[in-house]
């Protein structure tokens, strides 16, 4: 088991900087995301090229890249245009994830509160089922991160979607969880489902806080892991996004090393016991 960090949590700067600072603090993986550090339309346009900018400054930092997620969450809204959207972008996009060298895509299950649950569970079923499938062809595993806002909220939630789709795996992030007052046993069916992971302290009301304000008990979700047979990345995620489901702002330097660190230590306890 090996820890990545998110350049999520440095959107403020460039993605060259960004994997500078990830870099720096010693990691060996990172994850990116569409956001300000991908133009997604450009990379659609010409992936190669975009994908050829990324992957050299990786290989300046030494970096390899651990999960690309690309959201796409309208898949679950009424309008068929918008729809036909995220669909056609993902299919655009795996020319650029196959260049970049991706060993897999996180996308979001869907939004929330699209009309009827049932019809925004089958339009979220029916993307998927395409996502795989044209994911598939070029050996790229997709999975979907249950998260806040989505029609995956839960673990439950997470698993009808995950048994609806076949070749359909997860990236799980226990802070969507904890901000629930969901406790991290709950996760233990979607474990052999895991593809990917990411971690930041959390606490009921709160999706993101310092590590010292956080209550996700990270000896539990290690053990967890481990005793799942685990043997993935764990990605050390913070995010700029203060005030969403009450985040709090964190300087994403302290908290990196501070997430890792305890992480490992944990791993490494764990492993010998």
């Amino acid at each position: 088991m090996q820890f990545a960090c998110h350049t999520w949590g440095f959107n403020d700067r460039p993605l060259k900087e960004a994997l500078a600072t990830i870099a720096r603090l010693g990691f060996r993986y990172a994850d990116i995301g569409s956001g300000p550090h991908i133009d997604v339309v450009q990379a659609a346009e010409e992936p190669k090229q975009v994908a050829k900018t990324i992957r050299e400054h990786l290989d300046r930092y030494n970096l390899q890249l651990s999960d690309l997620y690309l959201m796409l969450p309208r898949i679950t809204v009424e309008d068929a245009d918008r729809r036909a959207h995220e669909r056609k972008s993902f299919e655009a996009l795996i020319p650029f994830a196959v260049a970049l060298g991706t060993p897999g895509i996180t996308v979001s299950p869907g939004l929330r509160g699209q009309g009827d649950p049932d019809d925004a569970f089958a339009r979220a079923v029916t993307a998927l089922v395409k996502f795989v499938k044209l994911a598939t062809e070029h050996d790229l595993p997709v999975s979907i991160e249950p998260h806040l806002d989505s029609i995956a909220q839960t673990p439950d939630e997470a698993l009808d979607i995950l048994d609806a789709v076949d070749g359909l795996q997860l990236t799980l992030d226990w802070s969507h969880l904890v901000t629930q007052g969901i406790r991290p046993d709950a996760a233990t069916t979607l474990l052999p489902r895991v593809r990917h992971v990411q971690v930041r302290q959390a606490a009921p009301m709160r999706m993101q806080t310092p590590f010292n304000q956080g209550v996700l008990d990270l000896e539990r979700v290690m053990t967890l892991l481990l005793s799942a047979g685990y043997d993935g990345i764990v990605a050390v995620e913070h995010m700029q996004t203060e005030g969403w489901h009450g985040a709090t702002a964190v300087d994403p330097v302290i908290e990196a090393i501070t997430t890792r660190d305890a992480l490992r230590d944990l791993r490494d306890h764990l492993q010998t016991t």
